[in-house]
């Protein structure tokens, strides 16, 4: 951790401290059903409290930028830091250093996250921009994600080429959720029928086809979902 930027990680701490909304944290709490406490910051002002501090932030090299999203994630007492350290992970200026070398970190942020809220933002964005960065590497990565122990690594893996419209790979699509189709978890039933609705915006008649070829496999939940605007 001793290349980690701690006066920025010390800044966001103080930033989230004097923003706390004790009242508003048991709500959060309790809806997110967390074991973390929260500070209490909606949205608009947790983003409103990073800005200044990233806007000039320099993440240096990928050790510096990887050792400070560790230390923001697995050294957070409450939510929001870890909100940070997914801000600090898609840094404007920190974009070369999401590629394939960066799937461990990713995988880690994952299976400790292990909640909708943080993974589904690694999965749509940042192993979205490695995989679509780095295809021929990252594919065989992804397929075997689909295939883990590991219920949220699996749901990564379904998730991860949401909102990549035409640049979105079919066949790496079909597999993931073909991996998952009869797994009785409501969080992967959902992903694939999430990933399923946003694939048929440019391709419609492809996530037809794929409804009627699983046919009873696919679960209510996620054929709704599919065809919700179909």
């Amino acid at each position: 951790m001793s290349a980690a930027d701690f006066e920025l990680v010390a800044a966001v701490r103080t930033a989230l401290a004097e923003r706390a909304d004790p009242e508003r944290a048991v709500a959060q709490q309790r809806y997110m059903k967390s074991a973390m406490p929260f500070r209490g910051l909606s949205s608009p002002e947790l983003k409103a409290a990073l800005r200044p501090l990233l806007r000039d932030w320099e993440p240096g090299d990928r050790a510096r930028w990887e050792a400070t999203v560790r230390a923001l994630w697995d050294e957070a007492a409450f939510r929001e830091e870890r909100y940070a350290a997914l801000a600090v992970a898609r840094h404007r200026r920190a974009r070369a250093f999401v590629d394939a070398a960066a799937m461990p970190l990713l995988r880690h942020l994952v299976e400790t996250g292990a909640w909708w809220d943080l993974v589904d933002e690694v999965a749509t964005h940042l192993v979205g921009d490695a995989l679509a960065g780095d295809r021929d590497e990252l594919t065989p990565v992804v397929r075997a994600w689909a295939r883990d122990e590991d219920l949220w690594v699996r749901r990564t893996a379904v998730l991860a080429q949401v909102g990549r419209g035409a640049g979105t790979d079919p066949e790496l699509l079909r597999d993931v959720v073909e991996a998952n189709v009869d797994d009785p978890s409501f969080w992967l039933r959902k992903a694939i029928g999430w990933a399923l609705r946003d694939r048929a915006r440019t391709d419609p008649a492809w996530v037809r086809a794929e409804v009627e070829r699983l046919g009873e496999r696919l679960s209510g939940l996620s054929r709704r979902e599919a065809m919700k605007h179909l």
